[in-house]
């Protein structure tokens, strides 16, 4: 598995492969923060953890299991509820343009939140690229079966990580909005319940209107107007950039 780190600029102007782990999983606000990406399909990141940092923010983490071993595993994932999704990293997949790339760097805070990294994904690509859906009446990506063996086996993929803030913490207000449209659109698109339930909602508690009014959370009018202005263009809450 590459672990390099990249520059600010994109490589190239051949379409780079972006795993999406966080509030990216969102297709409304890719399409508004990269308006000519694609979706591509799901993607698996082997012996990495899913955390929310100490800013606030989706982060991955490299495991102790993060050895030869566990590399180059292009298996089906065992769906069944007694799997163990907590070395493993589950997201989206878009092709980006140089432009978008460009837009994509400013939003994530490179280099100072996030560093650039070329990161190994198992990847289940859909059939033809579809842009994001950026009204309710778009044709919406089709399923995908996430329990059959990777067609595409693994494909490197930039993959955002910050190096610096690695310790659980808990998410902001305006982000759990933001995931929870994230996690509505990836479960729809195939990502496995349990790693949603086993994984995400640990940190991401489910609003009320999801979860049937059973001890969720409902984000205010003025907490939902502020994360769909997030979606469209991110302000630093956390003073790191």
């Amino acid at each position: 598995m590459s672990t390099t780190a990249l520059t600010t600029e994109p490589l190239s102007s051949t379409p780079t492969l972006y795993f999406a782990f966080g509030s990216n999983l969102w297709l409304h606000q890719m399409s508004l923060r990269c308006p000519s990406s694609q979706y591509l399909g799901l993607a698996r990141l082997s012996s990495y953890q899913w955390i929310i940092n100490e800013r606030g923010y989706a982060n991955v983490v490299a495991t102790s299991s993060n050895s030869t071993s566990t590399l180059g595993n292009t298996s089906p994932p065992d769906t069944t509820s007694s799997h163990d999704y907590s070395s493993e990293v589950w997201g989206m997949v878009y092709s980006l343009s140089a432009e978008d790339e460009r837009a994509l760097d400013k939003n994530e805070g490179v280099p100072h939140a996030y560093t650039k990294h070329l990161l190994e994904c198992a990847f289940w690509p859909i059939a033809a690229p579809v842009a994001p859906p950026r009204t309710p009446e778009d044709v919406f990506p089709p399923r995908i079966d996430t329990s059959t063996t990777p067609p595409a086996g693994e494909r490197e993929m930039l993959v955002y990580v910050d190096l610096k803030r690695v310790t659980p913490s808990t998410p902001r207000e305006e982000y759990v909005y933001r995931m929870n449209r994230g996690v509505e659109d990836a479960s729809k698109c195939g990502v496995p319940k349990g790693y949603v339930e086993g994984v995400v909602r640990g940190y991401i508690p489910v609003e009320e209107d999801e979860g049937e009014g059973k001890g969720g959370q409902t984000a205010s009018g003025g907490v939902e107007e502020f994360a769909k202005g997030q979606a469209r263009g991110f302000r630093d809450e956390s003073g790191i950039f």
